[in-house]
């Protein structure tokens, strides 16, 4: 009885009403200058979100259907309570063509994908995707499992180097700086690490193409800068 109570209280339609009632239309004219899709949007804030995520809990079947609303603040709610035991490899392929912006990509690949065994897999393919945000997803993940994967080998984390140095042509702005974020998480995580990927961004600041010289900059600036404070 309790459960089906729970199931009821947690219906889609339920959820969705709730979201609308936080609508906030200054945050929507706000998103849009930060280059968030305002398509189907809300404004409803990450705060309200996360105290919602946390009264609902897991649900697989409810995340499943909030996403299918299409509805912004829903495909990151739906991120933040789908039952990571439930996640499969296809329907993480599905939802990064639902990604229409870095603000649905960057809280779905931190919060659900990075905690998924195919995460380290998916990192590298979905790189090779041509649409911008699906090729953002591939390196935010990388950001994403430097933190949060503690048992991860450097081993793991130097196989995604290939793709960095290949991608960082890419001059779109969402993916040169999920490229730039990628490589700077990787060498922040240790000493060994960092070495590695100080060693990369002086190869890229030497590159003819200017996404490439910005990433291998940055990057340098800023690991050269932690390396002697790294374990």
């Amino acid at each position: 009885m309790s459960h089906n109570i729970c199931m009821e209280k947690w219906s889609v339609e339920t959820v969705t009403k709730k979201l609308r009632s936080h609508k906030n239309p200054k945050n929507i004219a706000g998103m849009a200058r930060f280059g968030i899709n305002s398509k189907n949007t809300l404004g409803v804030s990450i705060p309200i979100l996360r105290s919602l995520a946390k009264e609902i809990g897991r649900n697989h079947d409810l995340a499943l259907a909030l996403w299918k609303t299409g509805i912004h603040e829903a495909r990151i709610l739906a991120g933040l309570i789908n039952d990571l035991k439930k996640e499969s490899s296809r329907q993480m392929d599905e939802w990064i063509h639902g990604f229409d912006s870095w603000d649905v990509c960057d809280p779905v690949c931190m919060n659900l994908f990075d905690k998924i065994p195919y995460a380290f897999e998916k990192a590298q393919v979905w790189t090779s995707h041509n649409q911008e945000i699906e090729r953002r997803a591939g390196f935010v993940l990388m950001a994403a499992l430097t933190v949060h994967d503690k048992s991860a080998s450097d081993d793991a984390f130097v196989t995604f180097f290939p793709f960095i140095e290949k991608y960082a042509n890419d001059e779109r702005n969402f993916v040169k700086k999920a490229v730039n974020w990628a490589l700077r998480q990787i060498g922040k995580r240790n000493h060994v690490l960092c070495k590695r990927a100080i060693k990369l961004s002086e190869k890229l600041k030497k590159r003819e193409d200017k996404s490439a010289r910005w990433i291998g900059s940055d990057a340098h600036r800023e690991l050269t800068s932690r390396i002697s404070t790294l374990p």
